[in-house]
């Protein structure tokens, strides 16, 4: 049975992902370092690991196998994945592969150091959209097929 690994810190999607992974009869693991209800989600496992940059990642990757999924932003986090052979798609419903995580962390890199050079540097990302939800769910449910 695989393992569907959500970084459930900030995710916009838990509920959905939930709800995809126990219809394709995975193992659900919502891993955080404190901010989520375990009642809020029957069915899933919560792992609530110690605060601190970048432990439930660590929790995550230490444990990710062949065959399991990630859900997740964290672009190291999901290199980390992708070479242990598991899935990775983002709440935006984007899949990472290993034909683009490379240049996803190189754009990565290099949006930090712009924004290094230059600290009134404003902006980020967009809003989360119905259509990035839409999309998730359909990658989502892509992966867990495939495995």
């Amino acid at each position: 049975m695989a393992t569907l690994f959500v970084d459930a810190d900030a995710c916009p999607v838990k509920a959905e992902a939930l709800r995809v992974g126990l219809r394709h009869g995975a193992k659900v693991v919502m891993v955080s370092n404190g901010g989520i209800r375990p009642s809020a989600y029957p069915g899933a496992e919560v792992v609530v690991v110690s605060a601190g940059a970048d432990v439930a990642d660590m929790w995550i990757a230490g444990r990710v196998q062949p065959g399991d999924v990630a859900i997740t932003t964290d672009l190291p986090l999901a290199a980390r994945v992708i070479e242990a052979g598991g899935q990775v798609v983002k709440p935006n419903g984007e899949a990472l592969t290993t034909r683009n995580i490379g240049p996803a962390l190189a754009a990565r890199d290099l949006a930090a150091d712009l924004r290094a050079a230059d600290p009134f540097r404003q902006g980020g990302g967009r809003a989360f959209s119905n259509a990035d939800r839409s999309r998730f769910l359909d990658a989502l449910d892509r992966a867990l097929r495939a495995r």
